[in-house]
């Protein structure tokens, strides 16, 4: 990737974890990150990259004044969506419904973020850069290819971040995938949402980033060895072929190995 993403394409993702050396462990023997705990004066956020370039942020879970959440919150993955006026996107999610949850706040030179849940509950961030416009590689091994929001009504779900967000949404094009909306930023897909209903039952709303691989089997049994859990053994589908896991503190994510020319983003 070189230069900002267009906004309302997700741009970021970073993962909050009670064990942050653990996860920054984990992640680069699975996918080959290089990372380390980031210095005080950045709350010891960790950068993460790929070939030289920034694939995913980790941090320690905490509160604003360094102390242990209590309760510890979810363990999960946060997309973030690119925006050109970090503001107005706010005001917009509140005024659709949503709920600021932290921010908007300026992280160095970096750029400014915020977090937000829409509403229908799942929480997805806000990045409007400045020097950083978020991941430098996609659609790589290890690196992020395709972002998914499931939720319990996708008509609110589709209104509400296209109030937000340039974005607007249409029926997957996808051969056997008429079910699956899709978002699209200029006419280009770059993210999809599909109904809650087809989850295991109690799945909360949730964004669930979906990472590229060269062979989903093999990273599903090194996960597995690692400490992950399967949430959904490696299967085939339209898209190509899939498998979603949890890493061994609880985090959600997908890898898959996409089809030619079914490759999601």
């Amino acid at each position: 990737m070189n230069g900002p993403y267009k906004p309302g394409t997700p741009c970021w993702i970073d993962l909050m974890v009670p064990d942050q050396q653990a996860a920054i462990d984990f992640y680069s023997d699975l996918f080959g990150w290089q990372g380390e705990i980031g210095p005080p004066e950045q709350g010891g956020y960790s950068v993460c990259s790929l070939k030289g370039k920034p694939v995913a942020g980790i941090m320690k879970a905490m509160n604003p004044d360094g102390s242990v959440p209590d309760p510890m919150p979810p363990t999960v993955w946060t997309t973030y969506l690119s925006t050109d006026g970090l503001d107005t996107a706010v005001r917009a999610a509140t005024d659709a419904g949503g709920r600021v949850l932290a921010g908007p706040m300026d992280v160095m030179d970096l750029g400014r973020m915020a977090v937000a849940a829409d509403p229908t509950g799942a929480v997805f961030g806000l990045w409007e850069p400045g020097s950083f416009d978020g991941a430098g590689i996609v659609n790589e091994h290890g690196a992020l290819t395709w972002n998914e929001l499931s939720t319990g009504d996708t008509g609110a779900a589709a209104a509400f971040y296209s109030a937000v967000l340039p974005v607007s949404t249409a029926a997957s094009e996808m051969e056997g995938a008429s079910d699956y909306t899709e978002f699209l930023v200029g006419g280009r897909a770059v993210a999809g949402m599909m109904d809650l209903g087809k989850l295991p039952p109690g799945t909360p709303p949730n964004w669930l980033p979906y990472f590229h691989v060269d062979d989903v089997d093999t990273i599903q049994a090194a996960a597995t060895r690692a400490g992950a859990d399967v949430l959904a053994p490696a299967f085939d589908m339209v898209a190509g072929r899939m498998a979603v896991l949890a890493d061994p503190q609880g985090a959600p994510f997908a890898v898959i190995t996409a089809n030619v020319g079914q490759q999601p983003a």
